[in-house]
């Protein structure tokens, strides 16, 4: 008797007590092609796959992240600061001119009679004309001036520096979606290679327990494992389409983009520059930077708050021209002169905000010792998670191969009846999850060097876009 062969539940079962007709099977073959082709394209087109090297998707990022937008926002902003400072040092110059009306003023001027005309009438008085022009410099405010431009130089370049460690973050954040994205992927392409041969292993246990060549158990058991693999793919399928929605997100790319992250791109071969050593890291790193800078613009602010003990000098010179309705007139009137000023409320104003500068210097001093030690702890820890990560992708490579020879062997033991069914479906998970360790492992090979670098301050200098 010849064994039995089930179709499986997705098929349509043959009702009709027609004999096999191999023209209308190639015909509905034909047409099943067709549709099939039809939907693909309309998928094609609904969702456009994108393959996307890691550094174009870093490099994306930096030009499209809402963070490194803001951090660049923020350098403008400091920077028409410092211009607004700097502007301090150059000569104030004011222009005025007035026009007024006046009510028939009483005009008396001294040891000369009031202007009158011949029959004795007093002319009407009741227009003033006023022009001025006003020049003003700074000559000596107790180094606040120059003070107060050292302070706006360093907290711009403090933002610079913190404009860059932004995009550091902003690239290991995409890094890390990269990588998970490949998991997620690896691991759905894996999963559903394991499905179809497990959909397989119960087509033929099927035929073999109605043979009675096995027993009902044993389909159970490879039916519950295609159950459990399929709930996995479930999973790692939500896994791809969450993954791949949070990085065109941060990418801004359309809704309907499948990012395709080829294997080429996670490869351990690709990394061979060793990251630098510990000191020339935290010498390195932009967030030490920012703040060493904010630093220097603390001890410039301690100098502007002291500069208030002293007097302030100033140069000015000026021009008034007066035209007073047939009383007077004035013409190249110029003044040129010093004022000398000092504000004796700073005798008892000053102390307080001298110490109040002298204690955020302090809290900054504090910040940056406290920084750096949480910097050395991240470079070891990242430097033992890459030896550690180069490690299992060596392990697991050694265990796909491993796992296969165990698999045929099991197999071929199964197959002569030296063997039983739990034993196949073990050796046939066990292959499965080395090769689904190898594909994170690589990924993690990949993720670790770059947490490495970044750690180290060199990330965006890999991927040479330091300057972008």
């Amino acid at each position: 008797m010849k064994p039995t062969i089930i179709t499986s539940k997705t098929n349509l079962p043959n009702t009709s007590n027609k004999p096999f007709n191999p023209c209308c099977f190639m015909k509905n073959k034909f047409i099943g092609f067709l549709i099939l082709s039809l939907f693909g394209i309309f998928i094609t087109h609904a969702q456009q796959k994108t393959s996307l090297s890691v550094h174009d998707a870093v490099a994306m990022a930096l030009e499209k992240s809402n963070a490194v937008g803001l951090a660049q926002t923020k350098v403008a902003t400091k920077k028409y600061e410092r211009q607004a400072i700097q502007n301090n040092q150059y000569p104030d110059v004011k222009l005025s001119g007035q026009y007024m009306r006046l009510t028939n003023a009483d005009i008396n001027l001294q040891n000369q009679s009031n202007t009158a005309n011949n029959s004795g009438e007093a002319k009407p008085v009741n227009q003033l004309l006023l022009g001025q022009a006003n020049v003003s410099l700074p000559i000596f405010s107790g180094f606040k001036l120059k003070n107060s431009i050292e302070a706006s130089e360093n907290l711009y370049e403090s933002e610079i520096a913190n404009a860059e460690h932004t995009k550091e973050e902003t690239a290991i954040k995409v890094i890390e979606y990269y990588a998970a994205l490949y998991k997620a992927q690896q691991t759905v392409e894996l999963l559903q290679e394991s499905l179809k041969s497990s959909n397989q292993r119960v087509t033929d246990f099927t035929a073999s327990e109605q043979n009675g060549i096995i027993a009902r158990n044993d389909l159970l058991k490879a039916q519950l494992q295609v159950s459990k693999i399929q709930l996995n793919l479930d999973e790692a399928q939500k896994n791809v389409k969450m993954i791949n929605y949070y990085l065109i997100t941060l990418l801004k790319l359309a809704p309907e983009t499948l990012l395709v992250v080829s294997p080429s791109n996670i490869d351990p071969n690709l990394f061979n520059n060793l990251p630098r050593t510990e000191a020339e890291a935290i010498e390195n790193r932009k967030d030490l930077t920012s703040l060493r800078l904010l630093e220097k613009a603390s001890e410039s602010n301690i100098k502007v708050a002291k500069s208030g003990y002293y007097p302030a000098l100033n140069f000015s010179a000026g021009y008034i021209a007066l035209d007073l309705q047939n009383t007077i007139t004035v013409e190249n009137a110029m003044n040129v002169g010093v004022g000398l000023s000092y504000n004796l409320s700073s005798l008892f104003k000053n102390g307080k905000e001298v110490k109040v500068a002298k204690s955020k210097a302090i809290e900054l001093q504090k910040q940056e010792a406290e920084l750096t030690d949480a910097v050395k702890i991240q470079i070891k820890n990242a430097q033992e998670d890459y030896q550690l990560a180069l490690k299992q992708d060596q392990v697991y490579g050694e265990s796909v191969g491993q796992s296969a020879e165990n698999y045929r062997i099991v197999k071929d033991k199964y197959d002569n009846g030296l063997s039983n069914t739990n034993d196949l479906l073990e050796a046939d998970v066990e292959q499965l999850s080395a090769k689904i360790n190898l594909a994170n492992a690589k990924a993690n090979v990949a993720l670790k060097y770059y947490e490495l670098l970044n750690a180290t301050g060199q990330l965006l200098e890999s991927f040479n876009l330091s300057k972008n």
